[in-house]
């Protein structure tokens, strides 16, 4: 692969992940919220890994490595079921709550990494409840439990 391909790869990247952080910086700075518990908000943490992600963007935009490559068929198939997936948790997510829906994701991301059944529904169960008990009982955040409970 020579030179020019690779450094192409890295620039499409990078430019793919400046629209993404200036999708996420739009939508941070529309949040609005009656009133707020803390002096930053909730636009502070969204907003600043836009920052971050936009500058890290630049770097490879400016500064593309050697090593750059495009993703072979079977790999470019796994990063859009990666993206498929995630679409479906944001979509899950207020219908099914924190724990079930990350459960299911999860399960699933681990299959696609080839993970057996029995690996990937122990690892989403543990990893969905144990960051839910993270958020709720470490963090003080509270979890959407979905509207199927209701």
């Amino acid at each position: 692969m020579s030179n020019s391909t690779s450094q192409a790869a890295d620039r499409c990247l990078g430019i793919a992940l400046i629209v993404l952080a200036a999708f996420c910086a739009a939508h941070a700075l529309s949040l609005h919220v009656p009133f707020s518990y803390d002096p930053v908000g909730p636009k502070a943490f969204p907003l600043g890994l836009s920052i971050l992600l936009g500058l890290l963007s630049l770097v490879l935009i400016f500064r593309p490595g050697l090593n750059g490559h495009w993703p072979d068929g079977r790999l470019a198939l796994k990063l859009c079921a990666v993206l498929a997936l995630l679409l479906a948790y944001a979509l899950l997510f207020p219908r099914l709550g924190y724990a079930a829906s990350s459960c299911i994701v999860i399960t699933l991301l681990a299959r696609l990494f080839s993970a057996s059944w029995r690996q990937a529904i122990i690892t989403g169960v543990l990893m969905a409840l144990g960051s839910y008990w993270l958020f709720t009982q470490g963090l003080d955040i509270t979890l959407p439990s979905g509207t199927w409970l209701s």
